[in-house]
């Protein structure tokens, strides 16, 4: 059965759909020794399929949980040499973050090298969910919260979708908030603290999707469960919280 190229890329552990698409527009991709290009399909059990003139080699799909700390960068590599999500997990093979945390920020990282799972809990129109704690310097009111819930314009002039948000517990001076978002504009939570005076002083993810972070401590990670990759892999909102 024929498929979209960039689909069996991804598929096989090349990366995310984009990246597929960019290895397939570099012009690396051929079929049965003719090249291709975007949009084209092929059949991957009936089709000789290669990479930079290598056959595709599926690996065996990896998917394993890790607590992010503070200071590491949700990349597989850095230039710079500072310290990675990849660098925490210590196996073989390509592994890929899913739903990146800013280098500030903690918790709950999807590593997988299964692509098309990877497209479907990032890519905006399955609105996976995502929950937060969240620890503000401020007790924030009634209508701070009301304008993380409907929805605001930030900084850089883009519109937030509405927000779940309530008051977790009071911490000196401050608040823990819970805040569960269907979508991850870069840095979203922190420009909504400065928009509405609610300095964001600590983020932690502890759900994506059906997926809990639980008891893991930080830079631990594991292996999913077959009943965790399952539930991630059913559509969005089908039994996807447990509160």
């Amino acid at each position: 059965m024929e498929e979209r190229l960039q689909k069996i890329l991804a598929r096989a552990g090349y990366g995310s759909r984009r990246a597929c698409e960019a290895i397939i527009a570099a012009g690396r991709v051929q079929v049965n020794g003719k090249p291709v290009g975007l949009g084209d399909k092929a059949d991957p059990v009936r089709d000789r399929i290669t990479v930079d003139g290598r056959p595709l080699e599926a690996e065996a799909t990896v998917y394993v949980m890790l607590y992010k700390p503070r200071g590491v960068l949700s990349t597989v590599r850095d230039p710079g040499g500072r310290q990675t999500v990849r660098d925490l997990i210590d196996l073989p093979g390509t592994l890929y973050p899913v739903g990146r945390l800013d280098f500030d920020s903690e918790g709950l990282m999807l590593m997988t090298n299964d692509g098309e799972l990877a497209n479907r809990l990032t890519h905006p129109r399955y609105e996976h969910e995502k929950e937060y704690r969240v620890l503000v310097a401020r007790h924030p009111d009634a209508e701070q919260l009301n304008l993380w819930r409907r929805g605001m314009v930030l900084a850089d002039g883009y519109h937030t979708r509405p927000a779940e948000v309530f008051v977790e517990s009071k911490f000196g001076k401050g608040a823990w908030l819970r805040v569960v978002l269907k979508e991850g504009h870069k840095r979203q939570i922190r420009e909504m603290g400065r928009a509405t005076g609610l300095p964001v002083v600590k983020i932690i993810r502890v759900r994506m999707g059906s997926l809990e972070l639980g008891r893991l401590k930080r830079g631990q990670w594991r292996y999913l469960t077959e009943q965790e990759v399952k539930a991630l892999k059913k559509p969005a909102g089908e039994k996807e919280r447990r509160r």
